[in-house]
């Protein structure tokens, strides 16, 4: 959805957005959005989600979510959230995250942090450029937070309340993760600690499933050799096909609104745990929740 399609006033409530903010920057190629979505309990701070189809509609969402989440979580932040229209994988990568560093000097009531195409190298030029972001490498100070897992290690927590809520025993259950990367790896490895099986994994290159369970070293050695979670052989299934899996745990960790309308009547979980941001639509949250399927969110 571009900008002239956008419609503001749908998406304007009591809470915001405060500013709506559309960069383009001939000399450079940049191209991006940032929304401040509420600075009443501080200044907003969220991630730059790297994408070459990321949306206004998508970065407003993404910055709805980190108000609430910052206000539960009793943060002195309000939410925002940026987006940068560029493949990450592009070679131009540093430039472009230099040049939006210098496009919000002076939009002081946003902190940038990572999130999904950047990581704790682009915060670091942002805060050579400007002096102001989070999430930075430990060499700066920070929590290598990726490298920790810390996310993945969130959903396990939020997996080990839920199992008294719909009799599951970790040990021998079977998980499927939409997203073998950042959250969804260190997920597999926290959740296999406790007994859980993978049984399916995707990334944005294709899908594997194996009833039997994948070996996590294979496979993580397959991802690392070639970037992709189909190296690690089997059966292929297509990224769709994934949500269909029978498991009883489904992680979506990776693009907004996986589940939808469409497809949430295919899934067989017994226990959804979100590792990423609005993994799902607001009519595909209610039918999960008339299914009997427990959909939590970190």
């Amino acid at each position: 959805m571009s900008a002239s399609t956008f419609d503001y006033e749908h998406f304007t409530d009591d809470l915001g957005p405060a500013k709506v903010l559309h960069i383009y920057e001939p000399s450079s190629g940049l191209k991006a959005i940032v929304v401040v979505d509420n600075v009443a309990c501080g200044p907003s701070i969220g991630g730059i989600r790297m994408a070459a189809d990321v949306t206004t509609e998508e970065v407003f969402r993404l910055a709805r979510a980190m108000t609430l989440k910052n206000a539960g979580a009793g943060l002195p932040h309000g939410g925002g959230k940026a987006g940068i229209i560029a493949d990450p994988g592009t070679a131009d990568r540093e430039r472009l995250i230099r040049a939006f560093a210098q496009a919000i000097r002076d939009l002081t009531d946003y902190i940038p942090g990572p999130d999904m195409g950047t990581d704790e190298s682009c915060m670091a030029w942002i805060l050579d450029e400007i002096g102001r972001s989070v999430g930075l490498p430990r060499v700066l100070g920070g929590i290598p937070l990726d490298e920790i897992g810390a996310t993945g290690y969130g959903l396990v927590a939020c997996a080990e309340v839920a199992v008294d809520f719909i009799d599951l025993d970790l040990s021998g259950a079977t998980v499927a993760i939409e997203g073998y990367g950042n959250v969804g790896r260190p997920a597999a490895r926290f959740l296999a600690e406790k007994g859980v099986k993978l049984v399916a994994a995707s990334d944005s290159k294709g899908a594997i499933h194996d009833p039997d369970g994948i070996d996590l070293e294979a496979l993580n050695a397959a991802k690392d050799g070639s970037g992709r979670v189909t190296a690690y052989g089997g059966s292929e299934i297509t990224n769709e096909e994934l949500f269909s899996v029978p498991c009883d745990i489904l992680i979506p960790a990776a693009r907004p609104d996986c589940i939808r309308e469409d497809n949430v009547d295919s899934i067989q979980a017994k226990l959804v745990l979100q590792g990423a941001n609005i993994p799902a639509t607001a009519a595909a949250e209610a039918r999960l929740h008339e299914k009997g399927i427990l959909n939590l969110s970190l």
